[in-house]
C-alpha cells in the first residue's frame, strides 16, 4: 500500500518568502467582554476556556472559500493570532511574550447553528469550529503585538465589528500562561485569541475584510 505525502500547513510571514509552519491551532472563548454579553455570557465570572481547530484548517490571504456545507449561519469572528516561536509548559505570564515569533489577523469561521445545537446537548464544538478552511489567516508579523489597536472587520464594506485588542478580559501573555497549564506549547502553535462584539452572518457571494492596526489586511470571499 502507497504511504501519502502530506505537505505540512504554513502561513505567509510578511516581507519574505519564507512560510511559518503550523503545528496546532488553539483558540480562546468569549476573551472580549462585549462578545461574551453578547453570547449570554457573564464576562466576569469565566476563567479562560480554549478549543482547537486542526491545522490544515488555515486559509490563504485573498483566497475564494467555497461556502462550508451543513449550515445555514456560517459567522465571522474576526481575531488577533498568536505564532508562537518558542514552547513550554507552565510558562509564567512575564516569560510569555518572549515564545512570540510574531502575530497576524484572523478569522474563526464558525458554524454558528451547529455550535448552538451541540451546546444544547452537551456535545462538542468540534464540528461547529474545526471545520474545512475555517481559519482564514493574512501574513504574519514578527515580534509581539501591541496590547492596543483597532480591530475590525467589514462584509461587502458594512462594518459588522469594531474594537480594540486593549478591551480583551485577558492579555496575550496571560492566554499563553494559562494555555501552558492545560498542554505544553511548541514552536508552529497558533492562537486565536477572541473577538469582539458584532458576530454575524456570512452569505454565499460575500466578501470578507478584517484588519487589525499595523497588520496585513485579510481578505476573502466566498463562492455563490
Amino acid at each position: 500500500m502507497h504511504i501519502p505525502t502530506i505537505t505540512a500547513p504554513s502561513v505567509a510571514i510578511a516581507g519574505t518568502t519564507d512560510r511559518f509552519p503550523v503545528r496546532r491551532i488553539f483558540c480562546v472563548g468569549q476573551n472580549y467582554a462585549d462578545h461574551a454579553r453578547e453570547m449570554g455570557s457573564d464576562p466576569d465570572r469565566q476563567e479562560p476556556f480554549f478549543f482547537s481547530k486542526p491545522a490544515d484548517a488555515v486559509v490563504e490571504n485573498g483566497s475564494t472559500l467555497p461556502f462550508p456545507p451543513q449550515t445555514r449561519d456560517l459567522h465571522h469572528e474576526v481575531e488577533l493570532v498568536i505564532a508562537l516561536g518558542a514552547g513550554g509548559k507552565n510558562i509564567a505570564v512575564a516569560d510569555a511574550p518572549a515564545t512570540i515569533f510574531g502575530a497576524a489577523v484572523g478569522i474563526d469561521l464558525t458554524r454558528r447553528d451547529l455550535q448552538a445545537a451541540a451546546k444544547a446537548i452537551g456535545r462538542p464544538w468540534d464540528m461547529a469550529k474545526g471545520f474545512d478552511r475555517s481559519a482564514p489567516i493574512g501574513a504574519i508579523t514578527p515580534g509581539a503585538p501591541a496590547a492596543s489597536g483597532g480591530i475590525a472587520l467589514t462584509v461587502d464594506g458594512e462594518t459588522r465589528q469594531s474594537g480594540d485588542l486593549s478591551m480583551m478580559i485577558w492579555s496575550v501573555p496571560e492566554i499563553i500562561a494559562t494555555l501552558s497549564t492545560f498542554v505544553e506549547l511548541a514552536p508552529g502553535d497558533l492562537i486565536f485569541t477572541g473577538t469582539p462584539a458584532g458576530v454575524g452572518p456570512i452569505r454565499p457571494g460575500q466578501s470578507v475584510s478584517a484588519t487589525i492596526d499595523g497588520f496585513e489586511t485579510l481578505r476573502v470571499t466566498f463562492a455563490a
